[in-house]
């Protein structure tokens, strides 16, 4: 029954994905990924106008996927987040928003997206500025959609090293936990082989790495 409930709930967000797509045109993307999906690198189960963000279904998660699963493991509840700032690899700008779809049984089962290029209206914004009273920004915290997982796994290393300040060379054990920590937060360990990697770059063990994970679990 769950299996067929939850198929009927798909088909009625590709049919909503289609109407929204359509209703607003090119420059907006709505996808729909699989929070229970089998192989957690492959969740987009249904993507339209895909080529805003160069994906296609079957593709991986972005960020906040991964922060949604993290957050699942861990029994939390999700709330809906509307109209907040992502971008492309390519510097387009998108005005996104995430909701969370439960099935049947109340557990969360889908997340549907809709990610709207706004990048023509910023750069005319930008030309109008003179005559539109802005205020000053604050420091831009938009996210990048990735094209693939090795991406986004690239993407939050160097979100840590930021974080930090400093290359990983310099780091002290105090600051490679805090790193550590971010990315853990961020759910980058539900990544395949995400460990090798991690610990390759801060030039620590895989051992070392998951000491620094419990030291962050015990604070």
């Amino acid at each position: 029954m769950t299996m067929e409930s939850d198929k009927i709930i798909l088909d009625t967000l590709i049919e909503i994905a289609k109407g929204v797509g359509a209703h607003f045109g090119s420059d907006c993307e709505v996808v729909v990924h699989d929070l229970k999906a089998e192989d957690p690198e492959k969740t987009i189960c249904y993507i339209e106008n895909g080529g805003i963000s160069g994906r296609k279904e079957g593709d991986g998660p972005s960020k906040v996927v991964l922060q949604t699963m993290r957050a699942l493991n861990e029994g939390k509840n999700l709330d809906d987040k509307y109209c907040y700032l992502t971008r492309t690899r390519d510097g387009r700008i998108l005005k996104s928003s995430t909701m969370y779809i439960r099935g049947l049984d109340g557990s969360y089962r889908f997340l549907f997206g809709i990610n709207y290029d706004i990048t023509k209206l910023v750069n005319l914004e930008e030309g109008l500025s003179s005559l539109i009273k802005v205020q000053e920004e604050e420091e831009k915290d938009d996210q990048e959609i990735p094209n693939t997982v090795n991406e986004l796994l690239d993407s939050l290393i160097e979100q840590s090293v930021k974080l930090i300040g400093k290359q990983p060379a310099l780091m002290t054990k105090e600051e490679k936990v805090r790193a550590i920590r971010f990315l853990n937060d961020a759910g980058a360990f539900l990544i395949t082989k995400s460990g090798d990697r991690i610990s390759q770059y801060f030039g620590i063990s895989k051992f070392t790495l998951y000491s620094y994970i419990d030291i962050n679990k015990k604070k």
